[in-house]
């Protein structure tokens, strides 16, 4: 089959749904299908309507050389408004500021931003609910989080289908006194909760090491200036696949928190490096992901809550371990043969 994958794409951003995009072709080419991505625009916040317009326009029935194209896989807005009779969306998230994120921008505007944007939340939710249910043969959600906002938000029904981790090398080389977090240094990524927790751990041999970048970059620097927290969180901005890859791979365990995530590829990268993760009750995908006490710990978004779950792994390293090997067999279930089966399976009949 000629498998055409459609993603949105932001100029300088590399989000993890394009890390997934890439990790599909490279699935089904190697399940003997012909396939390829297409990107289409996101644009800038305002001009979301020309976006999902000009997606609509995308013509993806027919490849470069006049050959039809068997059937599409899209995921996050506007990629689902592509039109094509055999369409499965593997939903990351919709416009997030239109939908869970809407208080937090809400509480951003004046009156008169607020019913601008007010207008501009209902047209789209309108939009997003006709193309979803319509437009989509098959819609898949890639964790619960994202399945109950499509409830909630247009009662849209779905099939959650985790997205196996990346095809990297993953490795496993030590367990470090050492815990590792990577991400955007976004506000939603709350990696300043793993700052405070580190100030709050007794275990000072304990350190931590951060990579990525992101407009809370400077914010994260001053917090540990201010906790005298230099020599024991390592803040390195942005790196290469390699430098993650090692530090996964000779970490005591990893640290994600972000706020509600859609889904979060770090947790089945850590997974697939024999590592543990601590996450949070709130932090949706991941939450979903991590069994606590075996796979992982589960803690309250609190700094002493995490500092406490960091100074058990530091003082375990046995239980890192196995903890480590729990979550290896855990995501190698989670197979990427499995997953084209699923989103190349024909439609139900009506």
């Amino acid at each position: 089959m000629r498998i055409a994958v459609v993603t949105s794409d932001v100029p300088f951003v590399e989000g993890g749904h394009l890390t997934i995009a890439r990790a599909a072709v490279r699935a089904l080419r190697d399940c003997g299908h012909d396939a390829d991505l297409i990107t289409t625009p996101q644009n800038r916040f305002g001009r979301q309507f020309q976006a999902y317009w000009a997606t609509r326009l995308t013509d993806v029935g027919l490849d470069g050389l006049g050959r039809k194209i068997d059937g599409v896989v899209s995921f996050r807005f506007p990629s689902y408004a592509v039109r094509h009779e055999r369409h499965s969306c593997w939903l990351n998230h919709r416009l997030r500021e239109y939908y869970d994120l809407w208080p937090m921008l809400k509480a951003q505007l004046g009156r008169r931003g607020r019913i601008k944007e007010s207008l501009r939340r209902w047209a789209i939710h309108r939009i997003d609910a006709r193309l979803l249910k319509r437009s989509v043969t098959r819609l898949f959600a890639q964790s619960r989080t994202i399945q109950a906002r499509l409830i909630r938000w247009g009662r849209i029904p779905s099939e959650v289908l985790y997205p196996p981790p990346p095809q990297r090398d993953y490795r496993t080389e030590n367990y470090e006194p050492m815990i590792f977090a990577v991400s955007r240094l976004h506000e939603l990524k709350r990696l300043d909760l793993l700052v405070k927790a580190m100030g709050l751990v007794r275990d000072r041999g304990l350190r931590a090491v951060i990579i990525g970048d992101g407009p809370e970059r400077d914010t994260l620097a001053r917090l540990i200036r201010e906790r005298e927290l230099e020599n024991r969180i390592a803040l390195l901005g942005p790196a290469g696949e390699d430098a993650v890859l090692r530090a996964y791979a000779t970490c005591r365990a990893v640290f994600f928190c972000p706020r509600q995530e859609d889904y979060g590829l770090v947790t089945v990268e850590a997974f697939a490096s024999r590592k543990a993760v601590v996450t949070a009750s709130d932090s949706g995908g991941p939450a979903e992901l991590v069994r606590d006490g075996s796979t992982g710990f589960i803690a309250a978004p609190d700094p002493q809550a995490l500092a406490e779950k960091l100074d058990i792994l530091a003082a375990d390293r046995a239980l890192a371990e196995s903890m480590g090997e729990n979550a290896f067999r855990f995501v190698s279930k989670m197979t990427w043969d499995k997953a084209v089966e699923k989103l190349l399976e024909p439609p139900p009949l009506s």
